[in-house]
């Protein structure tokens, strides 16, 4: 796992994707999904059947990039479906973690600390851990044009 911190704009969303177009291109599976459309896709998934079949598409992936992580406390049904996903891919995948939260918040963001636990034991355990620095890539391309 590898985990990208840095403010909004930074550029973490467009070094996620250059990383997993390389990985294509390497032809490895690659699989990019914001977190809140994962966890609302995965929520519709239960009630229609889908909810096995979209977790072993994951975990067959062999890159997972999880955008915008860790923006909101985690729900209860969002805490179990990353174990799930986190546990599937243990050891089998990689799996990008995007966030503008600090890993030291994370714990604390996901919720639960026994679930907080057991996930981030899955994903941090041979993380590398990458935090950029800067303004706003967008902004800066504003004063740019403006």
């Amino acid at each position: 796992m590898s985990s990208l911190k840095a403010p909004t704009g930074a550029g973490k969303t467009y070094l996620a994707c250059a990383l997993a177009q390389q990985a294509c291109r390497n032809g490895f599976s690659t699989l990019y999904v914001r977190a809140p459309a994962l966890f609302e896709d995965l929520s519709l998934a239960k009630a229609d059947g889908r909810f096995k079949s979209i977790l072993a598409s994951i975990a067959r992936t062999k890159l997972l990039v999880l955008d915008d992580f860790a923006l909101a406390p985690l729900t209860d049904e969002q805490r179990r479906n990353l174990l799930e996903i986190a546990e599937q891919r243990y050891e089998i995948g990689s799996t990008i973690l995007v966030s503008q939260m600090p890993l030291s918040h994370w714990h604390d963001i996901i919720g639960d600390p026994t679930l907080a636990d057991a996930i981030l034991d899955r994903l941090v355990h041979n993380a590398q851990c990458i935090v950029l620095k800067g303004e706003s890539m967008r902004k800066k391309k504003a004063q740019q044009n403006g």
